[in-house]
């Protein structure tokens, strides 16, 4: 029996779990043990999506909490990386896995490594080489400590080879990216959100990452863009819990902005809004790419990406916090017709699949 232990805390690493684990359940021989960090601690930001995309339930629930990460962000890591240690010496996996580039990712590969247990990181590879990002440090250090390297792209691969990674006792693979599994299997379930009136035709948005929220120089101007992008096309904002708290303690008055905010959503909700939506404003990187899955251009609010093929394809333009480049350039995309985007980007839709039996190949 191969025992694999998966370290899930933040809604992108919800989803893909769900493919994973779906791809999982087809092998008797595989037994997996979910470990939610509580990283995303309240329901619309975590059970919703348990819930809605029928992953199996986390075996345990550990409790880092955001306002204990705002405090002490390192106390709050090193928490995680003691309860998943003894979590791990109960349960004895074969393999530890990890998503992406959260402090629950390092938390993950920091226990796995402490335990001798070998490490599996998928979306290895990515690099925005902004090292003043919290994501950066975390997917570096997850890439150096794993055994078996998932990679969602060409470019992750390239990214690892010039590191050295092909002289490492680790293996790289061009995986393709969950992402694109969980798009073609719930495109079909999206659903509308209830007692919320959407526009016909609406600009979806969203806003969170610790560098533009923590900043008030940069959040002013993307807010001023944002307010200004308004006036003239409907913006649709599901406001994260980090963004309101941002907003409220510097005293924005959400009732009176022509942003139309509404509360978080879960992710068959976020699939229709992305189905209906006219383009993506966002700093988000997992709504980089679920834009380019559902055909629509993606304006992002960052100065770097780690999704620079959709950059390269045209299928993305980054504004940064830009306030007339951010306007200027919503209204071209508003008034644009649809374009072709490149196919096969991200792989061939079976990512899951085929991770499952690499693994098993490797176990």
């Amino acid at each position: 029996m191969i025992k694999i232990a998966t370290v899930v805390g933040a809604r992108p690493q919800f989803v893909k779990a769900a493919v994973l684990s779906r791809a999982f359940s087809k092998h008797p021989e595989i037994e997996e043990v979910i470990i939610h960090t509580g990283q995303h601690y309240d329901a619309v930001m975590s059970d919703v999506f348990f819930d809605e995309l029928d992953i199996p339930r986390a075996r345990y629930r550990l409790a880092m909490r955001k306002e204990d990460a705002a405090e002490s962000p390192a106390r709050a890591l090193g928490r995680t990386v003691q309860d998943l240690v003894q979590v791990f010496e109960k349960e004895r996996p074969s393999w530890v896995l990890v998503y992406g580039d959260t402090d629950s990712t390092l938390a993950g590969a920091l226990a796995a490594a402490k335990d001798n247990i070998p490490l599996i990181h998928v979306e290895a590879g990515l690099r925005s080489h902004n090292a003043r990002m919290p994501e950066e440090l975390n997917r570096v250090l997850a890439d150096r400590m794993s055994r078996l390297l998932f990679c969602p792209t060409d470019q992750a691969v390239r990214n690892l080879k010039a590191e050295g990674y092909g002289r490492l006792s680790s293996r790289i693979f061009r995986s393709g990216d969950l992402m694109q599994d969980a798009a073609g299997y719930y495109a079909n379930r999206s659903k509308p959100i209830p007692k919320v009136t959407i526009p016909e035709k609406f600009v979806l948005c969203t806003l969170h990452r610790n560098e533009n929220i923590s900043d008030n120089t940069i959040l002013d101007r993307l807010f001023k863009a944002l307010e200004q992008t308004a006036t003239r096309m409907p913006v649709v904002m599901p406001l994260h819990p980090g963004t309101r708290k941002r907003l409220s303690g510097n005293g924005y008055d959400i009732s009176r902005s022509p942003i139309r905010f509404i509360d978080p959503v879960g992710y068959l909700e976020m699939v229709f809004l992305l189905q209906n939506c006219r383009f993506v404003m966002t700093d988000s990187g997992g709504l980089q790419k679920e834009a380019y899955f559902f055909g629509k251009m993606c304006l992002t609010l960052r100065e770097e990406t780690e999704w620079v093929e959709l950059v390269h394809h045209h299928c993305n333009i980054l504004a940064g916090s830009d306030t007339e480049k951010i306007t200027s350039t919503a209204l071209e995309l508003w008034n644009q017709d649809r374009i072709a985007f490149a196919p096969g980007l991200y792989g061939n839709g079976h990512a899951g699949e085929e991770m499952a039996e690499i693994i098993l190949k490797n176990s």
